[in-house]
């Protein structure tokens, strides 16, 4: 394929305390490696320019013209600096921006406010229709949302109705801490609520990894009574064909699991047990990956009963979790050798990544920089990384997409052929 026709990503990451000496240093950066205008602009800014948000947009448009733009505020911000390592930079200035060329592909950006967004019922031309991006195209999305009163969960439950099939990946963004909400940034314009986006159609395909971070502990149960996201009953799943074992209170579930589980673990389930709920009803023989993590909320010692960060239904399948340092490598890794295997079996090569990590993650988790970031590039070489630490996580598992906590979502692009 000749150059011109090819797609090509670049990152490009400052972290001088000027707020315009650290423009002018990524965009000198990203333009000197790009080869031709580009079709696409990704910004991260960290909360630490917060009172400077609103001069963002007037800055950028003086010193780089693009069709489309698209970026937010984070915790931190995630880029390429110029010995060309990628760089985590949690607490402390900085700005990363990402320049794409995208030939053959559409680029649409919108920006929604929560007060748009039709009802859950509405048919899903009533989607198409707010985003102005036909479902026939097929399109991919790269979404950053308010994370105070964006009304995510519908969105992304309105958007896989409009467009099943399609990857969706992105982050709750930051706030200035003044109060004033999130800042969000859409062909320079700044908002302070709702959501932007990008869809993405044509040439480009937009591959996934949702890393949760999380091993399951004991046996999966069949829960068998609950009330929203309560659960009241449960009965444990004694092999991989199903079959059950005797109903009991989940609080009754989750102290006879702890008394089996190492003395390093029951401290852990102190302070970092999770609930899995099985993403896959059909899927007998479960494994790390088929779950969606969601926090465990409270107990009612009355009646045994646990409240959960997600709706529960009759029938559906749940297994407890646990979440430290050493299992969140271990997830990501196994993540990230799967999809290399399968990279190099189909013959592609990917062009841009990006990734959006929890404030929860990162040095606070591991205890050193970087990590998700250099692990990520020990498998999947030579492509420029960007993005921020999130305060949630946007990206799909079991075919749904969904709002996470404590995990890493990389959305990988290449071309479609």
């Amino acid at each position: 394929m000749d150059k011109q026709n090819q797609m090509q990503w670049v990152s490009a990451l400052s972290t001088r305390p000027s707020l315009e000496s650290a423009l002018k240093e990524v965009v000198e950066q990203a333009d000197r490696d790009l080869e031709g205008p580009a079709d696409l602009a990704l910004i991260f800014i960290s909360s630490a320019f917060a009172s400077e948000y609103s001069r963002l947009m007037p800055l950028l448009r003086e010193l780089l013209p693009v069709p489309a733009i698209l970026g937010c505020g984070g915790g931190g911000v995630i880029g390429t600096n110029r010995g060309g390592l990628t760089e985590e930079v949690e607490g402390s200035p900085a700005v990363s921006l990402s320049l794409a060329r995208l030939p053959g592909v559409n680029v649409r950006t919108f920006h929604v406010g929560a007060e748009e967004l039709p009802d859950l019922d509405s048919p899903p031309d009533t989607w198409v229709d707010l985003l102005g991006v036909p479902a026939r195209e097929e399109p991919q999305f790269i979404i950053f949302a308010d994370p105070f009163a964006a009304k995510i969960n519908d969105l992304l439950q309105g958007l896989d109705y409009a467009y099943p099939g399609a990857a969706k990946v992105g982050g709750l963004a930051g706030g200035d801490g003044a109060g004033r909400g999130a800042a969000l940034f859409c062909d320079y314009q700044l908002y302070r609520e709702g959501t932007v986006g990008v869809a993405l159609s044509g040439n480009i395909v937009l591959e996934t990894i949702v890393a949760q971070g999380c091993r399951p502990i004991g046996h999966p149960y069949r829960v068998t009574e609950g009330d929203r996201n309560i659960l009241l009953k449960l009965e444990e799943q004694t092999d991989d064909s199903g079959s059950g074992g005797i109903e009991r209170s989940p609080l009754e579930a989750l102290r006879e699991l702890v008394q089996t589980l190492s003395e390093e673990d029951r401290e852990l389930a102190q302070h970092s047990l999770f609930v899995g709920l099985v993403s896959d009803e059909f899927k007998l023989k479960l494994e790390p990956g088929d779950f969606l993590i969601r926090n465990l909320l409270g107990v009612d010692p009355k009646v045994g009963a646990i409240a959960i960060g997600d709706r529960v239904r009759p029938g559906q399948r749940i297994q407890f979790h646990l979440r430290d340092a050493r299992t969140s490598a271990e997830d990501l890794e196994m993540l990230l050798d799967r999809y290399q295997r399968a990279a190099e079996y189909s013959g592609t090569s990917s062009a841009g990544a990006l990734m959006f990590s929890c404030l929860g993650r990162g040095e606070g988790l591991y205890g050193q920089s970087n990590f998700d970031s250099r692990l990520f590039g020990r498998y999947i070489k030579n492509i420029p990384l960007s993005g921020f630490f999130c305060n949630g996580e946007i990206g799909p598992v079991g075919g749904s997409t969904f709002l996470h906590g404590y995990t890493s979502v990389f959305g990988i692009c290449r071309q479609n052929s």
